[in-house]
This record gives C-alpha cells, structure tokens and sequence, in this order.
C-alpha cells in the first residue's frame, strides 16, 4: 500500500466515533461473557435474579471508566451518566438474556457475528487506552505510571471487577484476581498504554501519532481473531517464561535443585561405602 494511502487509513481510524455501533459490539461482548461465565445455569438465573443479572453486565459494561474514575478522585458512577450509552447496554444485555427461543445469544454466538463484534471491540479497547492515558496526562503531565495504570484498567477493567461482578450475582471467588493471573488483554492493554506514554511524552517514536494507533489496533484485532480462529490465547507466555527464567529465580532455582540432587547423591554413595 502506498504510504500516504496508509496514513489516510490511520487517520480515518483514528477519528471513527464509537457511538453507537463500537458500543454495541463491546456490549455484546459484555453480555456474551456474563453469560457464559453463569454457565449452563445462566437462563434460570437471569429469570430468576434479573436485577444482579443487569447489575453484573452494566459493571463488567462499565468497569474500565468507573475504576480508572476512582482511582482518579472521580465520580465512580460519571461513565453512566450517557443515557445512550447506558440504553444501548441494556438493550443488548436484553436481547442476549430474554429474547424468545435464545435467538439473541445465538445469533451473538454466531461465528461470523462474533469475529465481526470481536474486531470492533478490539478498536474500542484501543480507543479507551489511549483516552485513559491522555486523561491521566492531563491530571499528572510527569506521572508515566499513572498513565500507564489509567490505560490498563481503560482497556480491560473487567478483569480487574471480576471479583464484585461475580459478588454481585452471589458467587465468591476470591482467586479470581486479574493480578495473579493476567489475562492477555490485560497484557495487550498495558503494553499499549506503554507505548502511547511513550508517543506523547518522549522522541523515541518517530512514526506518526495516528501510524502508532493503527498499529496498535492492528495488533490487538490481530490477536482476538488468532485467538477465536486458531486458539492463539496468549502470544505474551514465551516471552514471559523466558524472563521469569532469567530474572526472577527461574534459572537459580533449577540450578539449586540440580546441586541439591548431586549432593543428595554423593550423601547416598558415601552412606554405601560406610556400611560396606
């Protein structure tokens, strides 16, 4: 593609609204993994508990602005104050749940439907980790940190409410903590936070403002459709494996097991040659 032709794209991109049909596909999603994660007993509890059911989905809806809001000193519930965005995940959250014969959720569930919603959530996350950490350097113009942490919960604060989300719908589930297990979204959503601090506060990037954001979004609408098309779930391990092996005790700790077997040894052939 000519490179002109490629920054237009990117600019183009750059400038998509996300109301309201990015806020339909992120809702759905939403939905989607509210009612998946109820399980088989997902139909009887949205009959039968519809209040924590919508409370659930609105949260995990939600969840990136009402945590990055108070951590900020911002009003939790500012991100509801958009009636239409809060119709719009009702009304999803509605046709998932209570649409006759379950056609909602299987349409929703529907390949071609899910790579299409899954693709444009994936430009929605991005859209919301890089305001996060625009926000945040407005607030704190010198705090990377800050920026960085705004941008991650931004663009996946559902893993980090996961816990009062399933609260909410009477499950407690204290290991389900997005810092002990992190899931790649969470990655990809720091990752990408890390290099908008970097485009806005340093010259280490070169490439034009609005090629950073499309590769960005390249990158995050690459990898969910590798994960739903060729079960691509986590690009991060190798490389995390490898640094956990280098930096943080990996290597030292099967060195120390390996002497440790070789002493044991010796102590074992030195106990035969006594009793011989």
């Amino acid at each position: 593609m000519d490179p002109e032709a490629f920054l237009d794209v990117a600019n183009q991109v750059i400038k998509l609204k996300m109301f309201p049909f990015f806020d339909i596909a992120h809702s759905l999603l939403a939905a989607l993994a509210v009612r998946e994660d109820l399980g088989a007993n997902a139909q009887a509890f949205s009959r039968k508990h519809p209040l924590a059911c919508w409370l659930s989905t609105m949260l995990v809806i939600f969840a990136g602005g009402m945590v990055a809001n108070g951590l900020l000193g911002e009003p939790i519930l500012a991100p509801l104050k958009n009636t239409g965005q809060l119709l719009v995940g009702t009304a999803v959250w509605y046709v998932v749940f209570y649409t006759p014969f379950d056609i909602g959720y299987k349409v929703a569930k529907f390949l071609p439907v899910k790579i299409v919603a899954s693709a444009m959530k994936e430009i929605y996350r991005a859209k919301k980790v890089y305001d996060g950490v625009g926000h945040a350097a407005k607030l704190y113009p010198n705090a990377w940190i800050i920026m960085i942490i705004i941008g991650t919960l931004k663009g996946n604060g559902a893993g980090f409410t996961k816990l009062i989300e399933r609260l909410i719908r009477g499950a407690w589930t204290p290991t389900a903590m997005e810092f002990m297990q992190p899931s790649f979204y969470t990655k990809a959503s720091l990752l990408a936070s890390i290099i908008f601090v970097l485009d806005k506060k340093t010259d280490w990037i070169s490439a034009p403002h609005a090629l950073v954001y499309f590769g960005i979004v390249i990158f995050l609408v690459y990898f969910k459709l590798s994960s739903i098309l060729l079960g691509i779930h986590d690009p991060f391990l190798p490389l995390e494996n490898l640094c956990c092996a280098i930096f943080f005790g990996g290597i030292w700790d099967s060195l120390a097991k390996i002497l440790g077997r070789g002493q044991a040894k010796d102590g074992d052939s030195k106990d035969v040659k006594k009793n011989n």
